[in-house]
Formats: structure tokens, sequence, C-alpha cells
């Protein structure tokens, strides 16, 4: 049951929260919202959130979605992950990298916050 709630406050916690690349260009890659929201990473039918699109973390052959490139969420040994903003404060950032403070990896956000909005 605790475990439960911790899910629910993170979810609380990072819900609006944007996703900003480290790319030098700081590109747009959606922000944590409900799957209905059309620039959520978690509507697959939407620009952040589909698997094909350039711009989505779950792209697995994009910059920002390939295991190998330094820029992408989930790459395991990056040190320029996207990060997790949320009312201009740095929230965290979104990576496989465990090394790195203060952040949740992709596929972890979405199995606890997918279905809570």
């Amino acid at each position: 049951m605790a475990s439960a709630a911790r899910s629910e406050e993170l979810c609380d916690i990072v819900r609006g929260g944007v996703i900003i690349a480290q790319n030098g260009e700081n590109t747009y890659l959606g922000k944590i919202a409900s799957s209905f929201d059309s620039e959520s990473i978690f509507n697959e039918f939407g620009t952040y959130g589909s698997e094909f699109s350039s711009t989505s973390i779950w792209n697995e052959f994009g910059e920002f979605g390939s295991e190998f490139n330094s820029n992408s969420a989930t790459n395991e040994f990056t040190a320029t992950p996207p990060m997790i903003i949320k009312s201009r404060k740095l929230l965290g950032y979104l990576t496989a990298n465990k090394a790195i403070k203060s952040s949740i990896s992709p596929n972890m956000l979405k199995a606890l916050c997918k279905g809570a909005y």
C-alpha cells in the first residue's frame, strides 16, 4: 500500500512537467500528461508519444529514444539525458542511466503514471 501511495505522489509531482532535450537546442519532447493530450509522451498517436516520431522518446531509432544516442532517455550511459521541467524548475531527468541522481527511467514513468491521469 505504501508503494502505491509513493507512485501516486510521484505522478502528482511530475504531472504537467515538460521534457526538454539537452542537445544544445533544448528540443521540446512533450509533456507528462493524460494520453488524451496531444502533446503527451503517453499519447501513442501524438507527435511526442508515437514510436515513429522523430521527437519521441519512444522512437528506438530516433535521437531521443535510441539506446545509443547521447541525448536519448533510453541510453544507459548518457551524461546528457532529457530534463523534466515544471514551473521553470528542474525536477530531474528522464533516463535509463541509473547513475544520474534525481532521475526516473522512461519505462518506469510510463508504468507508474500512464494510467494515473
